[in-house]
Parts: structure tokens; C-alpha cells; sequence
């Protein structure tokens, strides 16, 4: 069985649900996108795109295993941003949980429960 691909809003990429892991706040993200050349054109090229034919790669989610309401990015950042950007309804994702020695990629359904929802 292949990984699992789900489909989640937007609005759970947010601060308080699915948090950037390389960047403290989303908010942090975009300003760091906005000032480089090279991310600014990846995430315009994604917002030029995504409308057109979809967001065709799937963001990556990971949940530690210690602390089972740490949701994040684990790849994809550029596509979040632009998503968030573009004020898109949802997004295709694969999840992961990761333990002190290695990570387990998920066939079945994303635990929303982390999310507090």
C-alpha cells in the first residue's frame, strides 16, 4: 500500500495548527521569501501555476511522536506559501510520524484529532 494522500483547508496552515518547521511563524516564511530572488520566483511561479493546473505536488506533513500535536511542514514551504497566498480552499498532502529513530510514512487516514479539531 502506497502513501497515504489526503486533502486538507488552507486555513489549517496556520500558526496555531500546521506550523512551518525551518521558520518560527508562517508570517516569517513569506517575509524570508519576499527578500530573496530565488524563493520570490519559485513561490510566483507557483502562484502563476497552481491556479492553472493544481498544486501537482503534495505537501509533506510530519507529527512527532513525542509530542503528537506538533504538526508541521516537513516539505513544501514555497507551495504553502503560495497556497496561503492565493487564498486557495485546500491542499493535497502525505503524513508522517516521526519517532526518536526514524520516520514511518502513513497509509492511512491523517489523525486530525492532532490538530485539536
Amino acid at each position: 500500500m502506497g502513501k497515504y494522500l489526503g486533502r486538507m483547508p488552507v486555513e489549517m496552515l496556520s500558526d496555531r495548527k500546521i506550523r512551518p518547521t525551518e521558520y518560527r511563524k508562517w508570517r516569517h516564511a513569506e517575509e524570508r521569501f519576499s527578500r530573496r530572488d530565488k524563493d520570490r520566483r519559485i513561490v510566483e511561479e507557483l502562484e502563476e501555476s497552481i491556479p492553472k493546473r493544481g498544486l501537482t505536488v503534495p505537501i509533506q506533513l510530519g507529527i512527532s511522536a513525542r509530542y503528537p500535536t506538533d504538526v508541521y511542514v516537513a516539505d513544501g514551504h514555497h507551495r504553502a506559501v503560495a497556497l496561503r497566498n492565493l487564498g486557495a480552499d485546500e491542499f493535497p498532502f502525505h503524513w508522517y510520524w516521526i519517532n526518536n529513530s526514524s520516520v514511518r510514512w502513513e497509509s492511512g487516514p491523517f489523525p486530525y484529532h492532532a490538530l485539536g479539531l
